[in-house]
């Protein structure tokens, strides 16, 4: 947990970069995995990740550029991964900018619920990291190589020639 900006930037950076590590793995085939025809396909959950940062951002003070509509799905992987990558840096900008320490304890109506802002910066992350599993699986269903995030993932494990530990 953080208490200040700067912590939040530590722990939004480390979380921001494996999400762009899972981004960049996709590719235009994979954008249309899915569990079954009910769910989100890969896309779908990729580029809702994307527009997350400024849809929730769009519930409070911050001003930033970014992407807030969730439909339809670019066919893209590269514009997916680039549009992350815009509306992160686009969101930290805005934090630097419009927020200080002073500002975590303030509270601001979120969909309805009454949030600090340092309750909705730990919910973005959290939510990013919620969204990361689910593609996880679903790249892993596609064929492609899933990134290690905290650790080597079962690909990387396989490439260093010893087992990987059993979970």
């Amino acid at each position: 947990m953080f208490q200040t900006l700067d912590g939040f930037f530590k722990l939004w950076n480390f979380e921001a970069d494996a999400t762009q590590k899972i981004l960049n793995q996709l590719t235009d085939e994979s954008l249309s995995q899915e569990v079954t025809t009910q769910n989100w396909t890969l896309g779908r959950i990729a580029w809702h990740t994307v527009t997350a940062i400024g849809v929730i951002s769009s519930q409070t003070d911050l001003i930033l550029d970014a992407p807030t509509q969730d439909y339809p799905v670019p066919t893209s992987a590269k514009f997916i991964s680039d549009s992350y990558q815009q509306a992160r840096n686009a969101f930290s900008q805005a934090v630097k900018n419009q927020w200080s320490d002073k500002n975590l304890s303030d509270e601001q109506d979120v969909f309805g619920q009454r949030l600090s802002n340092l309750e909705l910066l730990t919910f973005l992350i959290q939510h990013q990291i919620h969204h990361r599993g689910q593609m996880t699986i679903l790249m892993r269903q596609a064929g492609l190589t899933v990134p290690g995030l905290y650790g080597p993932s079962k690909e990387e494990w396989a490439m260093t020639g010893r087992e990987a530990p059993k979970m």
